[in-house]
């Protein structure tokens, strides 16, 4: 058996897939979650080898899902979208599985044979997921999970980050909040336009920067919008510069 998580906000949505999902056989619904954390919770705890995964929510959309769970750890997913047909193109160029709302009973029964043939061939789908949450999941956030809660931080309201030995702290509008990511992580993946690096244990946002004074050694200091000093290494003043300069 195919063990299946349906997420959506809307009861009558949840229906609409479970209802022909029973009916095909091979498959079971071990959840449903009506919410993006529910959703989260539900992957941690249950480990589904499918889920449909509504787009469009609330709060905490299906793109904030897999950030908050990790494209590495996500099942098998299939979209449940009302997006447009641009959006939907973007789906097809990935070959990812999506269901266009409302889909008729032929549509379903060909996602459910390609994902029998996925599960059963296996294969690497992390790359074409990222690639899809980096398409359509704007805007980016951050996705920081503490104590069973979760918080989602847009990027445009991040100050800095700093290394936490295995986590990172973000510092977004006076507030700091641990990920459970490395900051070599997170510098890979964060828009080189808008951050940088500026010291082995520290990562800023280049809008904030409001100050660079010299210091010893070819270091120097700079300060933030938000009234934070940092150490600016010269191993990492390229970047800095060539802000400032453009």
């Amino acid at each position: 058996m195919i063990r299946t998580l349906i997420v959506d906000d809307e009861p009558l949505a949840r229906r609409a897939v479970r209802a022909p999902l029973e009916a095909h056989g091979g498959f079971a619904v071990v959840a449903e979650a009506e919410h993006g954390r529910a959703a989260v919770e539900s992957i941690a705890m249950l480990r589904p080898d499918l889920v449909f995964l509504d787009v469009q929510m609330p709060e905490m959309n299906g793109f904030d899902v897999i950030e908050a769970v990790g494209v590495e750890a996500m099942p098998l997913t299939v979209f449940v979208t009302a997006f447009d047909a641009h959006a939907v193109r973007a789906f097809e160029v990935q070959a990812l599985d999506y269901l266009l709302k409302p889909f008729d009973d032929l549509r379903f029964g060909r996602v459910l044979d390609r994902v029998r043939r996925q599960l059963a061939e296996g294969g690497e789908r992390s790359d074409r997921l990222r690639s899809i949450v980096a398409t359509l999941g704007d805007p980016p956030r951050l996705v920081a999970r503490s104590h069973g809660s979760i918080r989602l931080i847009p990027l445009d309201q991040v100050d800095w980050i700093a290394a936490a030995g295995d986590y990172a702290e973000v510092n977004a509008g006076g507030r700091a909040s641990l990920l459970n990511e490395s900051l070599a992580s997170l510098e890979a993946r964060l828009p080189a336009d808008a951050f940088a690096r500026i010291h082995r244990s520290a990562i800023v946002r280049l809008d904030r920067l409001t100050e660079v004074r010299p210091g010893a050694h070819g270091d120097a200091l700079v300060r933030l919008s938000c009234g934070a000093e940092l150490r600016l290494s010269r191993r990492y003043r390229e970047a800095i510069d060539r802000y400032l300069a453009g």
